[in-house]
């Protein structure tokens, strides 16, 4: 009775908890601009949140040995909620520095996301039945991305009623009160759950430590190496860019905040309905073929956005980007789990790979924000042409260009090193689930993985 009870509470929080998530993922830059905020600004609201957001992660897995895990997730929580809605007041109060006011609270907002994950990863693995976890978290990734959606559309919406008054402001408090709402609602629900597993296990304390030895001695292995920086050099690289096209939009092409909704949710249903045929094409074909068709399509999408203006084609631009990103997230969790050693922890392996990519994001971003911030003096100091002229629009186009041109350069570095692993006999979807943890309509939905169970064999052979 009480696993039934909790597993349809776990659902109703995943409704709730995507109220916040479809904004803070991907309103946070619109309201950066709103803020007007600079381009270092703009660099450092990407760059320093992921930093602190992988740091949480560590701190959540010590601590974890130590505490509870559901009053950590349930207090958590609450305190996200608070920083959401402080997001609420600093868009009425409009306070000197609110910039920075916006770039400490998105530090709190995904320390907290990032602090609850390896808790509540571990907390479902315990709770949801073997035989149920596949069902179960199909359906919760349908109810989070369609409430996530709904959410996202319905804020543009209001965001454009707001604009159209002249009180943005309005609108980005009553966003922000609304996330704040589902955040807290999502809180109450977790802490009506039950917790199969509450006390911590003292004879687990010294794992942390080995878990740090492997995550060092992980990168000896060269295979997991290059795809370490390779994965990692993508997300940096990308993240350049990653920053500017909410400025592009909403100030070079005069984007309404619906046009702005629309054209990141062209790419996140893409992304979500190609999840299923990129899974079967690398099953059929390998993750190799497919991540090198990423390497020479991803350095693409930035040109894409340089060749056209017009609303229409830049919503096809971002289908075309959801189709590449989807076969880029799937091929590359794929990939990862083929080439770990065998008898490996495959968390570790995907902690190692998390913190490179963070560090990666961090340097990509504060790099984007120091080119757009010299762009409009470049393009001022140097006669481009009158040709160029009319079509160079926005002096973003250098961070564009800066970004093809770096993706490009990682993706030739890494085909070569590109090796088919040996395919290991994957779990099945019933023992190794990726869920989408959460999405950005620039650079992709994230899939996160829960549990790797054993395999039923003789006692004398290991299960990988």
């Amino acid at each position: 009775m009480w696993l039934r009870r909790t597993l349809g509470l776990s659902q109703k929080e995943a409704v709730a908890s995507a109220t916040m998530t479809a904004t803070g993922d991907n309103f946070f830059n619109a309201f950066a601009v709103y803020l007007q905020a600079s381009a270092l600004q703009m660099g450092w609201l990407t760059a320093i949140p992921q930093l602190f957001g992988a740091l949480s992660q560590i701190l959540s897995a010590w601590l974890g040995n130590y505490l509870p895990r559901k009053p950590m997730v349930v207090i958590t929580a609450m305190l996200q909620a608070l920083v959401v809605s402080a997001l609420a007041l600093l868009a009425i109060l409009h306070p000197q520095n609110s910039v920075n006011w916006l770039i400490a609270l998105a530090v709190l907002y995904f320390a907290c996301t990032n602090f609850i994950q390896p808790q509540w990863r571990a907390w479902m693995g315990s709770l949801v039945p073997q035989r149920r976890r596949g069902a179960f978290f199909a359906a919760r990734t349908r109810l989070t991305m369609i409430a996530s959606l709904i959410v996202f559309a319905g804020g543009g919406v209001l965001l454009n009623f707001s604009a159209s008054l002249s009180v943005v402001w309005v609108g980005f408090a009553l966003l922000f009160s609304i996330a704040a709402i589902g955040r807290t609602l999502s809180a109450r629900l977790l802490h009506l759950m039950h917790d199969p597993d509450p006390r911590p296990h003292p004879e687990r304390r010294n794992g942390f430590r080995q878990s740090m030895s492997q995550l060092y001695s992980s990168l000896h292995d060269k295979t997991f190496r290059d795809y370490s920086f390779f994965v990692a050099g993508m997300q940096g690289v990308v993240a350049i860019s990653a920053p500017f096209f909410a400025v592009y939009m909403l100030s070079d092409l005069g984007f309404s905040y619906l046009q702005y909704s629309l054209n990141a949710i062209a790419s996140i249903v893409t992304q979500f309905l190609t999840l299923g045929f990129w899974g079967r094409f690398t099953d059929k074909y390998g993750n190799r073929i497919v991540m090198q068709f990423c390497c020479f399509t991803i350095p693409l999408i930035p040109v894409l956005w340089m060749l056209s203006p017009d609303f229409y084609y830049l919503l096809v631009v971002q289908m075309v980007s959801g189709f590449v990103w989807s076969a880029f997230s799937l091929s590359t969790a794929n990939y990862l789990y083929d080439i770990r050693p065998h008898r490996s922890d495959f968390a570790v392996y995907a902690a190692t790979q998390s913190a490179l990519g963070a560090l990666a994001v961090f340097v990509g971003a504060i790099g984007g924000g120091l080119i757009a911030a010299v762009a409009p003096d470049v393009f001022a100091r140097f006669d481009i042409g009158t040709g160029l002229e009319s079509w160079i629009i926005s002096p973003l186009f250098l961070v564009f260009a800066a970004t093809t041109m770096l993706r490009l350069a990682v993706a030739l570095w890494f085909v070569p090193r590109a090796r088919e692993p040996r395919i290991r006999r994957r779990p099945g979807v019933l023992q190794l689930i990726y869920r989408i943890s959460r999405f950005n309509a620039i650079t992709g939905v994230s899939l996160d993985w829960l549990s790797v169970t054993r395999k039923s064999r003789p006692k004398d052979q290991d299960a990988e």
